[in-house]
């Protein structure tokens, strides 16, 4: 299943409801279908997300031994974090009547 956040300010971003709970979780918010960010949340939701990326630190990368080669890199919360801070901090910037809502087709 997918979620998708939509900001009064940036396109959209979409992701995979796992991904997003694991977000969502991380800031605090509720991982129910609907759900919206206001712009006095949003500092402090990136900051959360900022932290949480901190603490995961990078996915090691292992060299397979079976070829010597190595393994296709993982994609680490960090990468999967940014589109979402990026939309908070730069539709908080943007104005008094700021918003992100995030959608998804059930509770997840």
């Amino acid at each position: 299943m997918l979620v998708t956040f939509t900001s009064s300010e940036t396109s959209e971003v979409l992701m995979y409801a796992e991904t997003a709970k694991i977000l969502l979780e991380a800031i605090g918010k509720e991982t129910t279908a609907r759900g919206t960010f206001t712009r006095e949340e949003m500092a402090p939701a990136a900051a959360a997300l900022r932290e949480a990326v901190k603490r995961a630190g990078k996915p090691p990368e292992e060299d397979d031994e079976e070829t010597g080669k190595k393994k296709e890199p993982v994609v680490g919360l960090s990468q999967r974090a940014w589109p979402l801070i990026d939309m908070l901090e730069r539709t908080e910037r943007s104005g008094p009547n700021a918003h992100i809502v995030w959608e998804a087709a059930a509770d997840f």
